[in-house]
């Protein structure tokens, strides 16, 4: 196989705690993904990606591991991953893991190790410095909020976490860190794996000297002077020539703050490191994005920002690097109820335009797990209806220390751009807990399951989950859908995405009305030859009914 299958793949999100409890404890598990696999398989996609099932404290729900090579009890033993992964392969599709070395949790034997002196082997595997005037080394925040430094008493130092304190953050500059990394790699990689989406993977190469932030050290400062550090590239390539080039693998960098031209460079396949990255501009359009209010500020953004956003990387990496495609995922709200409408008129129509608009593009297109199921936000009122720390540390930082905002407006932006609605469980069926689980969910269930699951979606053939699997059967028919240049149309529209795409005597003419106005819109459709899709049952040309989306091959 061409080690290029990546950019024919269509990758199915899933989010292991959240997608099919097997035993009952009302935790998602790898006997119950295993269970699943056909559906997985039905739908079309080839390429499954598992959110980490190390072992964990789960602070940060398994993004804190405390150890690499252990499988986290909750989920199962590593016989059940390697009949996961064998079924998988049994089934013609391929498996990733989620790599986070960034960081690791407190409670890996490195870590404690590593704090309890500054004269042992790993005293220097984590970012250790002095106090400054009895004070934080430099004036850095934490994702999640508060200073991103901890004291430890018993080495008279202070720790880097970019994300809790919980997180520990690695020091790749030691030649050892880097050496412990790829033997994980190698370990996963003989075991079968095809690949790796790795976490924050810009954040591993610090500025030299760890500076003060200039003016305001705001989050946003923060992110944006440790992104994308002096050494990145040279990890990247000894990763890849020591580890990665010996496998026929997929890789993908979730690479906050990342430019085109940066992605060019870490994709760009003479320069031998990643296949693509994850980017955030069209999910992370805000008033300030440098501002932690503005992170969660849930003001409508225009559709032409989104529209800039999006096609900038569609015509920036066109023939030099490869796109990811994705609307969300566990670290975002559900697409339907951000970018659509999930109001029950026009919630069918909104999310198959939104697949449509997105499954056309050039790149590797990223279904998260329900998804295919137009499943919506969670619509929660309250504060302890909340299991994610950054929602949590965010409420507590802006609403009772800061006071900048008051508890029911913060309620409202959680509502709309939490991570918590990304992962109530899967809604399989209209039974108890949607059939995640006869036990008791270790999150709660969406209320909406008895009118949106897996079920009564396989019963209608008009369903979304019928739509995306039509959507993916033509990504893989027509190589002008994978391959296909890009040509924007209309940028300045707020109210239709259309665009252009060519490949070789043919032309893609694809249209999308994010409104739930009918609307009048001439690109040429007259003159096409035919029409692919479409998410209703009859073409009416220049017309776009509400949350239309159609596709011409002209």
């Amino acid at each position: 196989m061409s080690k290029e299958w990546f950019k024919d793949s269509v990758v199915y999100q899933v989010y292991p705690k959240s997608f099919q409890d097997s035993n009952n404890d009302g935790i998602g598990d790898l006997a119950g993904i295993t269970e699943r696999l056909d559906y997985i398989k039905t739908l079309g996609a080839n390429v499954i990606w598992l959110n980490p099932i190390y072992q964990s404290p789960n602070k940060d729900n398994g993004y804190d591991i405390s150890d690499y090579k252990a499988i986290n009890p909750d989920y199962g033993t590593m016989e059940d991953f390697e009949k996961l992964l064998f079924k998988t392969h049994e089934k013609n599709m391929k498996l990733l893991m989620d790599l986070v070395v960034n960081h690791t949790s407190d409670q890996h034997e490195w870590f404690q190790k590593s704090k309890s002196s500054q004269d042992n082997r790993y005293a220097d595997y984590y970012i250790w410095r002095n106090p400054v005037e009895g004070r934080e080394p430099n004036n850095w925040r934490s994702t999640f909020g508060g200073p991103a430094w901890t004291y430890v008493p018993e080495r008279g130092q202070y720790y880097l976490h970019l994300f809790s304190p919980e997180q520990p953050d690695l020091n790749w500059e030691n030649p050892k860190v880097r050496q412990e990394v790829f033997e994980i790699e190698r370990f996963w990689l003989d075991k079968g794996v095809d690949g790796f989406r790795m976490d924050v993977i810009n954040f591993i190469s610090k500025p030299q000297g760890l500076p003060d932030i200039q003016g305001v050290a705001t989050l946003g400062a923060t992110m944006s002077c440790i992104t994308d550090g002096p050494r990145l590239n040279e990890f990247l390539k000894q990763m890849n020539e020591e580890v990665l080039s010996h496998y026929d693998v997929m890789t993908v960098g979730e690479m906050p703050g990342v430019t085109p031209e940066d992605a060019i460079e870490y994709t760009g396949p003479e320069n031998h490191e990643l296949n693509m990255v994850f980017q955030f501009e069209h999910v992370s359009l805000s008033p300030n994005p440098n501002l932690l209010l503005d992170k969660w500020n849930d003001e409508p953004v225009k559709l032409s920002e989104l529209k800039l956003a999006l096609n900038k990387w569609q015509k920036a990496l066109d023939g030099k690097g490869w796109n990811s495609l994705y609307w969300n995922n566990h670290d975002q709200p559900r697409a339907v109820s951000r970018f659509g409408n999930d109001d029950p008129i026009y919630r069918v129509r909104a999310a198959k335009m939104l697949g449509t608009t997105l499954h056309m593009m050039q790149g590797t297109p990223y279904i998260y797990q329900g998804e295919e199921l137009g499943m919506t936000n969670a619509h929660h009122t309250k504060l302890d209806q909340y299991e994610d720390l950054d929602s949590v540390n965010a409420y507590h930082e802006l609403v009772e220390q800061n006071r900048v905002i008051d508890g029911q407006t913060m309620l409202k932006y959680l509502a709309n751009l939490s991570r918590d609605n990304a992962r109530t469980p899967m809604q399989w069926n209209s039974k108890i807990n949607a059939g995640f689980s006869k036990g008791t969910p270790w999150y709660a269930v969406n209320p909406n399951y008895k009118e949106i699951n897996v079920e009564s979606e396989l019963n209608n053939h008009h369903s979304i989950f019928y739509y995306y699997q039509n959507l993916i059967t033509l990504r893989r028919e027509y190589e002008i859908i994978r391959r296909g240049t890009f040509e924007e149309i209309d940028l300045n529209d707020e109210q239709v995405y259309a665009y252009y795409r060519h490949h070789e005597d043919q032309t893609l003419l694809v249209m999308s009305n994010f409104t739930s106005q009918t609307l009048i819109r001439d690109y040429g459709q007259n003159n096409t030859t035919k029409y692919l899709i479409g998410n209703y049952s009859e073409d009416k040309g220049v017309t776009l009914r509400p949350y239309e989306s159609k596709v011409y091959l002209m």
